[in-house]
């Protein structure tokens, strides 16, 4: 029984050479464009899951925050598919590393800040002040909006890193009973193992919701600022 329960998390290194960036990557090869003049039902099933995922994520934007579609596109499926990367036996998953999710959602979050800042300054400052507050309380809301405004990104990171570590690490005490009940108790075996079943399954959900939901707290910033 491996006593480590975050050896899977580790990144993993050949010849001293990490190997996370190949593995980030990698989902990305499995989105091949087809050259076929007529689409077959994959290619329609990928169109029209685009075009509902577009539909939902830009349905109260702007013109100008329409503009972002094709980056929470490529957000929302590069998520997805290192998500469900990690689902297969042996994989690492790129998504259970805090610091690869900070480095998506800070830029992000800073860039919805920045259009805002630049394209809707009053009301962007009216964000740090609600109106009719009184006058004693004035510094003290200020400071709780600034911190309230920096903790955004950190909570999308945190968020994802969470519920994606969660799973892994239930699944991986599951497994570790079943297979010492399999040799003691082995009808309690094999309810286990239904448990486990049911667990990836719910885990696949969870894989595809979590990419969706920082893909949408993406969306809405970019909302408030555009």
């Amino acid at each position: 029984m491996n006593q480590n329960l975050f050896a899977s998390f580790n990144i993993p290194v050949m010849l001293g050479i990490p190997l996370a960036t190949f593995i980030i990557l990698f989902p990305t090869l499995l989105m091949t464009p087809s050259n076929k003049l007529i689409s077959n039902r994959f290619t329609s099933l990928q169109q029209w899951l685009i075009q509902l995922t577009l539909k939902q994520l830009m349905l109260s934007h702007s013109a100008k925050g329409r503009t972002w579609s094709l980056m929470l596109l490529a957000l929302i499926t590069f998520i997805a598919l290192n998500n469900l990367l990690g689902l297969t036996p042996y994989a690492f998953t790129p998504t259970t590393q805090l610091s690869m999710n900070i480095g998506m959602a800070i830029p992000l979050w800073a860039a919805t800040v920045i259009m805002g800042f630049r394209f809707k300054t009053k009301s962007s400052l009216a964000h740090f002040l609600p109106q009719g507050t009184p006058i004693p309380l004035i510094p003290m809301l200020v400071i709780i909006e600034t911190i309230s405004l920096f903790i955004q990104p950190m909570a999308l990171a945190v968020r994802l890193t969470a519920n994606i570590t969660a799973g892994h690490l239930l699944m991986h005490l599951l497994g570790d009973t079943a297979l010492t009940l399999l040799s003691i108790y082995f009808s309690s075996s094999i309810i286990t193992i239904i448990v486990i079943i049911l667990l990836i399954t719910l885990e696949l959900a969870v894989a595809l919701i979590q990419a969706y939901v920082f893909t949408l707290l993406v969306s809405l910033y970019l909302h408030d600022n555009s």
